[in-house]
């Protein structure tokens, strides 16, 4: 049994020429899970920070120390000291990408909330693409158009996504590109247990059940410049696998949820 297909809308980044509003939105919070990147956090907090300023009247960046043994619980802490905007979560012990995740979208308090990796291997600038689609969308996501990973991570990631296409029909073209821009509705009314990979895949399913709209764009990718890629562990592979069942179990027997009160699309 498939679980319903998500409504999609799918864009191009030809389709998109621009994003430049008019008037910028109300407020954002920009989630960065981190996990020893001591070597990256500095500049992609900073980053976000001038970028999300041009296009949010509020902007909130909160990376997520995931129990880093380097430097990066101290460089997060130091930022937030110097900048207003950066509200740091630490976790004490490592809880894994998606516990990192859960907890930066749900410790936001915006109107949207956003996140990527902490690594600098997307353009935040390319978040301009994105804010056309949440117009008239809850979610908007980037897809990589050339996915800059060795080629065994590009195999991995092509049957993993095939295999999750296929069980819960999502049609995103890229469910685990961490390039996502959600309006705080879609946050207050989906429940996320997964705590590895499968994170992404939960929170577009679910919202694809409560009919929430979703569209995407392409978007740049670089390879990584500076610490470690942590995707292809063997651990972190078999619990991909493990929370992927436990979920398409847990779906396959739901009835959709309605929409938490207050989550209104507009």
């Amino acid at each position: 049994m498939l679980l319903p297909a998500t409504k999609i809308r799918f864009l191009t980044m030809t389709t998109i020429t621009t994003a430049t509003t008019s008037k910028k939105l109300s407020s954002v919070s920009v989630v960065f899970p981190a996990y020893n990147e001591e070597l990256n956090i500095e500049n992609t907090v900073l980053k976000a920070i001038e970028v999300f300023s041009k296009y949010f009247e509020e902007v909130e960046v909160i990376p997520v120390n995931d129990g880093s043994s380097d430097k990066t619980g101290e460089i997060i802490d130091r930022l937030q000291k110097e900048h207003k905007e950066v509200h740091p979560i630490h976790h004490p012990q490592n809880k894994g990408y998606g516990g990192a995740v859960k907890s930066g979208l749900f410790g936001g308090k915006n109107d949207y909330i956003f996140f990527s990796d902490s690594d600098g291997q997307f353009d935040l600038e390319e978040v301009s693409l994105l804010l056309p689609l949440i117009k008239d969308n809850d979610i908007a996501i980037g897809f990589r158009a050339h996915r800059a990973d060795p080629w065994h991570r590009k195999l991995n990631a092509f049957c993993w996504g095939t295999l999750v296409k296929l069980l819960f029909g999502i049609k995103a073209k890229d469910i685990d590109c961490a390039f996502k821009l959600f309006k705080r509705e879609v946050i207050d009314s989906v429940t996320l247990e997964s705590n590895g990979a499968m994170v992404s895949t939960e929170l577009l399913a679910q919202a694809g059940l409560m009919k929430f709209k979703l569209a995407q764009v392409g978007v740049s990718h670089y390879p990584r410049q500076a610490g470690e890629q942590t995707g292809a562990n063997p651990w972190v592979i078999l619990k991909a696998f493990i929370e992927l069942f436990k979920l398409y179990g847990k779906l396959k027997h739901s009835t959709p949820a309605p929409k938490k009160a207050g989550a209104q699309n507009q």
